[in-house]
């Protein structure tokens, strides 16, 4: 399979996705100025200017793949960012992971307060769902964007993040196997990896029964690499690689797959991972190149 071009505004917009991402996420989120200001501030604060973007980058790439328009991907890209961004508030907070830091700046916790923290991510996340039910019926059948929004309310939830989470929490006081450390980071974080594939998928008209195939592998192939390659900087970046103190998992006394596997082993298997990932993507032409960049930024 393969041979059809890259729609060209994934070619022409490729040097400013990061400013198409910005300008989206500020389009929805709520003005400053109106009330409760705080609040609106504190969700703008924990979203704009900063981090990856390596979700809603996903959702385009994926897009591109699908010949979906930029216009329509604007709302699960903006979606499944603010998902993220809420799950990090939370993440941060003193119940939690309890880190002071995030993106190189104060976390939300520290530059407002706890309870405006909780709020934020409340209201991230429930705005994620208003942006997904607002995709333009005109672009896409009502049908298709009830599925999305289903494959995202799941992957937010005690099957996904939420539940990966909540595994993390217990995990704290005990030892854990691998096959155990590998069922959380697929909630945890494999979850909203799948879903940034998944979601373009489920609103293209007719992708194909084989295309859907190798997209389900590198979803969730790439789901686990995103976190073993995490595991790997935490263990061995510095503070201003990683945008936060590194080394939290080891203080709080966190099976990785660094400290379960060792360092050597842990970037065989992020290898392997990578090298599946390629394979999912092998039967796709140059309309799979933006995914393929991705896949290629998890390597080592």
């Amino acid at each position: 399979m393969g041979g059809r071009a890259a729609p060209g505004w994934i070619v022409n917009a490729a040097f400013n996705l990061d400013t198409r991402i910005e300008a989206v996420l500020d389009r929805f989120l709520p003005d400053p100025a109106q009330p409760p200001q705080t609040l609106h501030r504190a969700m703008r604060y924990s979203v704009l200017g900063g981090g990856k973007r390596y979700r809603p980058r996903l959702v385009y790439a994926t897009g591109c793949l699908l010949g979906l328009p930029q216009t329509l991907l604007d709302y699960p890209a903006a979606a499944v960012e603010l998902i993220h961004a809420y799950s990090l508030i939370h993440d941060d907070l003193p119940a939690m992971d309890d880190d002071d830091e995030r993106r190189g700046k104060p976390s939300c916790h520290r530059a407002y307060n706890e309870a405006t923290a909780i709020l934020a991510g409340d209201a991230l996340q429930t705005l994620a769902f208003e942006v997904m039910a607002s995709i333009p019926r005109d672009g896409c059948h009502p049908e298709s964007i009830l599925r999305a929004v289903h494959a995202l309310a799941e992957a937010s939830g005690t099957q996904g993040l939420v539940g990966g989470q909540q595994l993390d929490l217990e995990a704290v006081s005990r030892p854990l196997e691998l096959v155990e450390l590998t069922e959380m980071h697929l909630r945890k974080t494999g979850a909203l990896i799948r879903a940034s594939i998944l979601i373009p998928v489920l609103l293209a008209p007719d992708p194909g029964e084989v295309p859907i195939q190798h997209l389900t592998r590198l979803s969730r192939d790439l789901g686990l690499a995103f976190q073993i390659r995490d595991d790997i900087l935490d263990a061995t970046a510095d503070a201003g690689t990683l945008g936060r103190k590194p080394g939290g998992d080891a203080s709080h006394h966190r099976a990785t797959f660094v400290t379960l596997l060792g360092l050597e082993e842990a970037r065989n298997r992020l290898a392997h991972s990578i090298a599946q990932c390629r394979e999912a993507l092998s039967i796709f032409g140059p309309e799979a190149h933006p995914l393929r960049a991705l896949v290629d930024d998890r390597a080592e």
